[in-house]
């Protein structure tokens, strides 16, 4: 939700560090592995407990995020990039989650297994729209420059982060906040439902001006 009101201030924050990286000679998909490594740490940490150093790899994992995007921006946009970057961050997602459910399995297993159920229903919706959107080519202002066609909603990357932070702040309230979490989620997975339907139900204009 919160997304395209906060990407020029991020870009802005993050240009220098990206600028040297890019003069380290350290490439896109670099930051995006380490980073993707670095959430996973997450899981261990939080399945002992240790939610302090759970709560620094998933902020680190976030900057990386960033920082991935921004070095891409100075160098060379790619497909495979922003392939890898949406991948890999679907699987930390999961990974989170996954670690609090190793946490404590009697209080957090059922919670963690909706908002894991949940996360399909985002994540299919995002995905399946971005792969037909660029096929049929429709445009994405609110997010230039990206691989992928971002489909908004009430739940995105600053929305998830908050959401992590909660969990490893207040692990004792865990589940209440995932409930609240999932609820939050499905109404992003119903709305992008109902307008991904309804956009691609359109008839799309070939070159010539007719329509298909």
């Amino acid at each position: 939700m919160f997304d395209p009101k906060l990407l020029p201030a991020t870009r802005k924050i993050l240009d220098l560090p990206a600028r040297l990286l890019v003069r380290a000679g350290v490439s896109a998909d670099q930051v995006t592995i380490t980073g993707f490594i670095i959430g996973l740490l997450a899981v261990p940490f939080l399945a002992f407990e240790l939610y302090e150093f759970a709560l620094a790899a998933i902020l680190l994992n976030r900057l990386c995020d960033g920082l991935d995007g921004a070095v891409a921006r100075r160098t060379q946009l790619t497909d495979s990039g922003g392939f890898l970057d949406i991948v890999l961050d679907f699987i930390f997602y999961s990974a989170v989650v996954f670690g609090f459910l190793l946490a404590s399995p009697e209080q957090n297993a059922i919670a963690a297994g909706l908002l894991l159920v949940t996360f399909m229903g985002t994540g299919s919706t995002f995905l399946a729209f971005a792969s037909v959107a660029g096929k049929r080519g429709i445009e994405n202002p609110e997010y230039p420059n990206k691989s992928l066609h971002y489909m908004g909603g009430l739940t995105e990357g600053f929305e998830t982060i908050l959401a992590f932070v909660a969990f490893c702040l207040w692990p004792q309230h865990f589940s209440v906040l995932a409930y609240i979490f999932a609820a939050a989620c499905w109404l992003t997975a119903i709305t992008r439902i109902v307008a991904g339907y309804r956009t691609l139900k359109q008839p799309t204009a070939k070159p010539d001006g007719s329509n298909v």
